[in-house]
């Protein structure tokens, strides 16, 4: 007999794919039923409606990251408290950025990474605000945190350069780790550990610039 949870599991992995292939209003429910071997009653007792099935694909990975994402931040907070001194720009960032890169590691984040990528290049907003949703809380705290270490900044300059960070990032998760063009003779590995590492390279300067 299948589960109740492997039933709502076997839903999530057929949204994703179909949303990430077809963007949220090209995949239909029939397609995503279709995928999953189940019948539209179970997507509407698991998720109650379309849009209600796209924000469980994105709580599913996204809720686990912020969480990762938090405790990284807070260690920080709380190791320059106790040493009196200011936060590191370059481990709040860090804090960010690894577990965010550490996606490529699992295959079964392969399709949520092209989700990714579509929801930034889509024309169609829905899925961008369910997801700036969930983020938007995370990033305020990241915001402020980078405040408390770069004080001979303006807010406005913590502002855009953060969202010039983030641009970056997003960057290359809309790629999934696929680079656009790699020279000879340069080892352009997809290695997260030395992506992350060459990145907080590249905007560690730049933010405390």
């Amino acid at each position: 007999m299948i589960q109740p949870s492997e039933t709502k599991t076997r839903i999530l992995d057929a949204a994703e794919r179909c949303f990430a292939l077809s963007g949220y209003h090209g995949a239909s429910l029939r397609a995503i039923t279709r995928d999953a071997n189940v019948n539209l009653a179970a997507v509407n007792y698991h998720f109650g409606s379309k849009e209600g099935l796209i924000e469980a694909v994105f709580c599913r990975r996204i809720l686990p990251l912020n969480e990762e994402r938090k405790s990284l931040l807070q260690q920080e907070l709380e190791a320059a408290s106790c040493e009196d001194r200011l936060p590191s720009s370059g481990v709040v960032l860090k804090a960010f950025i690894e577990p965010t890169i550490s996606l490529w590691r699992k295959e079964e984040n392969a399709d949520f990474l092209l989700l990714l990528g579509r929801m930034f290049n889509d024309s169609d907003e829905t899925m961008r605000q369910i997801f700036f949703r969930h983020m938007t809380p995370l990033l305020d705290e990241f915001y402020v945190a980078l405040q408390v270490a770069l004080p001979q900044l303006s807010s406005e300059q913590v502002f855009w350069r953060l969202q010039f960070a983030l641009g970056s990032l997003g960057h290359l998760m809309c790629r999934a780790g696929r680079l656009l063009w790699c020279p000879a003779g340069v080892d352009c590995g997809d290695d997260p550990t030395r992506i992350a590492d060459h990145l907080l390279d590249f905007l560690v300067p730049a933010m405390e610039a």
